[in-house]
């Protein structure tokens, strides 16, 4: 007698998922109300973050499919049947054999659904960039933390935590290792700078450059400058004509070795001396004052080898999260020297952060005070960039409140708006963002 099969439990629970999916597949949730919503959306996150394990689980173990149908790889045969992007089949192998190798406590936090697959991705590249020289129990340690911290945390912030995560596991180390990683970065900027210009015959012409991250901010804070929502400018102003054709240079010769280097990269070496000598007081207003790039460092910090500081500008180049925008002590140094940069702790001048009840309005020293502290708008799960930002009074000033820094915070046109509005209450976090209810 032929013995029936035993489905796998695993088999049977993807089975089970979808019935129960196709159950509600008629479901309205226009009838829902609003704690059903909130409840629902965490929930069904919480199991899209199991089902994602679970299927790393079975595509890390599939290698034998794979050779079965001769494809490459698992990654390779996914691609092909489930119509999915090979590029994201083959980073979720990846992450699949960390995951039962390398990472047993984010596959645990996973597995009850306390992290996404996003979230999941970035935590393994954080500890994936840690320098070679971190040993086991420090990579341990920094796994638990960035678990941890998933739980209040979205994938860019986490990326964000993971770039100064040896600060918090391993602080005895980590000057060194972020100042020889930065070294090493900048090192290979400097090598990989290029800019060309190619015309494409109908009337506009194709700029392309590679530049240094820290170059790259710069440019992006002096561009928003014009695009920014908050700017009003005349049309003529908005279509800017194509930048001119130039004739590449001499060929290289005995006694001119800057001639010797490519001509993208004289090109792409010009646009970081033009960003670095650009007059911000040229510009438009940002945010209120002129177009600054800021630069934020310790002072005793600052003359020592092995250090870092941080950048302040756009925030909006898109890419990799984890890079971030950090420089090292020496780019600092030169940076403060030769360009047009607003050092928040690099001595000069002090300015008054403090102005009481003399003035109603916040000043431009004021604003760029807290653009560092607060980097974005405070609301809650917001990341327009701080540049965008309006000043808001906590206490306002027509009811007595002071113009301090203490008594001030930046917040996006639509949650200052939402901040005034009545129907709206606000709660102020631990961390100091602010928490919208709409008023029952």
């Amino acid at each position: 007698m032929i013995q029936p099969s035993v489905t796998h439990p695993i088999v049977a629970a993807a089975t089970d998922v979808r019935a129960s999916l196709k159950a509600v597949a008629d479901a309205n949730p226009t009838f829902m109300s609003v704690d059903d919503k909130a409840v629902a959306l965490r929930e069904l996150v919480a199991a899209e973050s199991q089902l994602a394990e679970l299927r790393l689980r079975v595509l890390g173990d599939a290698g034998d499919l794979a050779e079965q149908a001769a494809a490459k790889d698992a990654a390779g045969w996914l691609a092909h049947h489930t119509r999915t992007r090979f590029a994201d089949a083959r980073a979720d192998l990846h992450l699949a054999h960390a995951l039962d190798r390398e990472r047993p406590r984010l596959a645990a936090a996973m597995r009850e659904g306390a992290v996404t697959l996003a979230q999941a991705h970035v935590i393994h590249r954080v500890l994936g960039a840690l320098p070679e020289v971190v040993d086991a129990d420090t990579v341990a340690r920094a796994e638990v933390h960035l678990v941890a911290q998933a739980a209040e945390f979205g994938p860019k912030e986490l990326g964000r935590i993971g770039r100064r995560i040896l600060d918090v596991v391993a602080p005895d180390i980590a000057e060194a290792a972020e100042a020889a990683r930065l070294a090493d970065l900048e090192a290979h900027a400097a090598d990989q700078t290029r800019l060309t210009m190619r015309r494409l015959g109908d009337g506009t012409t194709r700029i392309s450059s590679r530049v240094p991250d820290a170059s790259a901010t710069r440019l992006a804070t002096y561009l928003e400058a014009f695009t920014s929502p908050r700017v009003d400018r005349p049309q003529d102003d908005r279509d800017a004509p194509g930048a001119p054709q130039v004739a590449p240079g001499p060929l290289a010769t005995a006694h001119d070795p800057v001639a010797r280097l490519a001509y993208p990269k004289r090109m792409g070496q010009a646009l970081i001396q033009l960003l670095e000598t650009l007059d911000p007081t040229r510009l438009p207003l940002h945010g209120g004052d002129a177009t600054t790039v800021v630069v934020t460092i310790d002072f005793e910090t600052l003359k020592t080898d092995l250090a870092a500081a941080d950048l302040i500008g756009a925030g909006l180049v898109p890419g990799d999260d984890l890079t971030g925008d950090r420089l090292s002590a020496a780019q600092a140094r030169r940076l403060a020297c030769t360009a047009k940069i607003l050092p928040v702790v690099l001595g000069g001048d002090s300015l008054p952060l403090d102005l009481g009840r003399t003035r109603r309005l916040f000043s431009p020293a004021q604003r760029k005070a807290m653009l560092v502290r607060d980097r974005t708008c405070r609301a809650e799960g917001c990341d327009v960039p701080g540049t965008w930002c309006e000043a808001h009074h906590l206490d306002p000033w027509h009811t007595g409140g002071r113009t301090d820094i203490t008594d001030g915070a930046l917040l996006c046109s639509h949650h200052h708006h939402r901040i005034h509005d009545h129907a709206f209450r606000t709660d102020r976090l631990a961390n100091g963002d602010f928490r919208f209810h709409r008023r029952r």
